[in-house]
Protein backbone atom coordinates (compact mmCIF):
# COMPACT_ATOMS: atom_id res chain seq x y z
CA UNK A 1 0.00 0.00 0.00
CA UNK A 2 1.13 3.54 -0.72
CA UNK A 3 1.19 6.24 1.92
CA UNK A 4 -2.20 7.34 0.59
CA UNK A 5 -3.69 3.88 0.95
CA UNK A 6 -3.92 2.86 -2.71
CA UNK A 7 -2.53 -0.57 -3.76
CA UNK A 8 0.72 -0.95 -5.76
CA UNK A 9 0.28 -3.75 -8.36
CA UNK A 10 2.69 -4.17 -11.26
CA UNK A 11 2.63 -1.16 -13.62
CA UNK A 12 0.68 -1.46 -16.87
CA UNK A 13 -1.11 0.94 -19.20
CA UNK A 14 -4.78 0.63 -19.98
CA UNK A 15 -7.87 -0.98 -18.58
CA UNK A 16 -7.32 -4.76 -18.38
CA UNK A 17 -10.04 -6.92 -16.80
CA UNK A 18 -11.60 -4.00 -14.92
CA UNK A 19 -8.26 -2.57 -13.80
CA UNK A 20 -7.05 0.88 -14.79
CA UNK A 21 -4.20 3.21 -13.94
CA UNK A 22 -5.06 5.85 -11.33
CA UNK A 23 -5.03 9.36 -12.83
CA UNK A 24 -3.33 12.07 -10.77
CA UNK A 25 -2.59 15.79 -10.75
CA UNK A 26 -0.62 16.80 -13.83
CA UNK A 27 -2.11 14.16 -16.13
CA UNK A 28 -2.08 15.07 -19.83
CA UNK A 29 -5.53 15.31 -21.43
CA UNK A 30 -6.71 15.76 -25.02
CA UNK A 31 -10.02 16.83 -26.55
CA UNK A 32 -10.95 15.44 -29.96
CA UNK A 33 -11.99 18.95 -31.03
CA UNK A 34 -9.00 20.77 -29.53
CA UNK A 35 -5.66 21.39 -31.19
CA UNK A 36 -3.41 21.20 -28.11
CA UNK A 37 -3.13 18.93 -25.08
CA UNK A 38 -4.35 20.08 -21.69
CA UNK A 39 -3.50 19.33 -18.08
CA UNK A 40 -5.68 17.83 -15.37
CA UNK A 41 -5.37 19.78 -12.13
CA UNK A 42 -6.35 17.93 -8.96
CA UNK A 43 -6.70 20.03 -5.86
CA UNK A 44 -4.92 18.44 -2.88
CA UNK A 45 -7.70 19.03 -0.32
CA UNK A 46 -8.48 15.83 1.60
CA UNK A 47 -6.98 13.55 -1.04
CA UNK A 48 -4.90 10.42 -1.06
CA UNK A 49 -1.85 10.40 -3.29
CA UNK A 50 -0.64 8.05 -5.99
CA UNK A 51 2.87 8.38 -7.34
CA UNK A 52 3.40 11.38 -5.07
CA UNK A 53 0.53 13.42 -6.58
CA UNK A 54 -3.10 13.96 -5.48
CA UNK A 55 -5.32 11.22 -6.93
CA UNK A 56 -8.25 12.25 -9.15
CA UNK A 57 -11.88 11.14 -9.01
CA UNK A 58 -14.71 11.32 -11.57
CA UNK A 59 -15.84 14.72 -10.25
CA UNK A 60 -12.54 16.40 -11.17
CA UNK A 61 -14.27 17.76 -14.27
CA UNK A 62 -14.56 21.49 -13.58
CA UNK A 63 -13.49 23.68 -16.52
CA UNK A 64 -10.46 25.89 -15.79
CA UNK A 65 -10.18 24.43 -12.25
CA UNK A 66 -9.51 20.79 -13.22
CA UNK A 67 -9.64 20.76 -17.03
CA UNK A 68 -7.50 23.33 -18.81
CA UNK A 69 -8.40 24.60 -22.31
CA UNK A 70 -7.13 22.77 -25.39
CA UNK A 71 -5.92 25.78 -27.35
CA UNK A 72 -8.34 26.31 -30.21
CA UNK A 73 -11.60 24.42 -30.81
CA UNK A 74 -12.60 22.94 -34.18
CA UNK A 75 -16.25 22.33 -33.24
CA UNK A 76 -18.90 24.42 -34.99
CA UNK A 77 -21.04 23.89 -31.89
CA UNK A 78 -18.64 26.25 -30.11
CA UNK A 79 -20.15 29.73 -30.65
CA UNK A 80 -16.70 31.31 -31.05
CA UNK A 81 -15.71 28.85 -33.79
CA UNK A 82 -19.11 29.24 -35.48
CA UNK A 83 -18.85 33.04 -35.50
CA UNK A 84 -15.29 33.04 -36.81
CA UNK A 85 -16.16 30.48 -39.49
CA UNK A 86 -19.13 32.59 -40.59
CA UNK A 87 -16.92 35.69 -40.74
CA UNK A 88 -14.46 33.70 -42.90
CA UNK A 89 -17.26 32.91 -45.39
CA UNK A 90 -17.56 29.27 -44.34
CA UNK A 91 -13.88 28.40 -44.05
CA UNK A 92 -13.46 26.53 -40.75
CA UNK A 93 -11.73 28.93 -38.38
CA UNK A 94 -11.11 27.42 -34.95
CA UNK A 95 -12.07 29.59 -32.00
CA UNK A 96 -10.84 29.75 -28.44
CA UNK A 97 -11.46 26.57 -26.47
CA UNK A 98 -13.82 27.09 -23.56
CA UNK A 99 -14.32 23.61 -22.02
CA UNK A 100 -17.96 23.13 -21.06
CA UNK A 101 -18.32 19.86 -19.17
CA UNK A 102 -21.90 18.96 -18.19
CA UNK A 103 -21.23 15.53 -16.64
CA UNK A 104 -18.55 13.65 -14.67
CA UNK A 105 -15.81 11.51 -16.18
CA UNK A 106 -16.99 7.97 -16.98
CA UNK A 107 -16.42 5.21 -16.25
CA UNK A 108 -14.56 5.52 -13.01
CA UNK A 109 -13.22 2.77 -10.77
CA UNK A 110 -16.29 1.94 -8.64
CA UNK A 111 -14.41 -0.25 -6.18
CA UNK A 112 -11.80 2.43 -5.40
CA UNK A 113 -13.06 5.65 -3.86
CA UNK A 114 -11.10 8.89 -3.78
CA UNK A 115 -12.75 11.59 -1.64
CA UNK A 116 -15.92 9.41 -1.55
CA UNK A 117 -16.24 9.24 -5.35
CA UNK A 118 -15.04 6.60 -7.87
CA UNK A 119 -11.37 6.98 -8.78
CA UNK A 120 -10.51 8.39 -12.22
CA UNK A 121 -8.73 5.90 -14.49
CA UNK A 122 -6.74 6.25 -17.68
CA UNK A 123 -9.67 4.81 -19.67
CA UNK A 124 -12.19 7.39 -18.40
CA UNK A 125 -13.55 10.06 -20.75
CA UNK A 126 -15.80 13.08 -20.45
CA UNK A 127 -17.67 15.00 -23.12
CA UNK A 128 -17.68 18.72 -23.76
CA UNK A 129 -21.04 20.33 -24.51
CA UNK A 130 -19.55 21.38 -27.86
CA UNK A 131 -19.08 17.75 -28.92
CA UNK A 132 -15.46 17.04 -28.05
CA UNK A 133 -14.57 13.82 -26.24
CA UNK A 134 -11.85 14.41 -23.65
CA UNK A 135 -9.54 11.54 -22.82
CA UNK A 136 -6.50 10.91 -20.66
CA UNK A 137 -3.30 10.67 -22.74
CA UNK A 138 -0.85 10.30 -19.84
CA UNK A 139 -2.23 9.49 -16.36
CA UNK A 140 0.55 11.28 -14.48
CA UNK A 141 1.86 8.10 -12.84
CA UNK A 142 2.04 4.42 -13.88
CA UNK A 143 2.47 2.37 -10.70
CA UNK A 144 -0.92 2.53 -8.95
CA UNK A 145 -3.80 0.58 -10.45
CA UNK A 146 -7.44 0.78 -9.37
CA UNK A 147 -10.60 -1.19 -10.09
Amino acid sequence: MSAGGLPHPAPTRGNVAGVGVQVVNGAVTQCAMGIAPGTLNVLPAIRVTAGGQPAANIMDNKPFVNITPFGLCNSLANPITAAQTTAALGVLTPGTCIPTIPAPWAPGAPQTLVANMPALTDSSVCTCAYGGVIKINVPGQFTVQVS
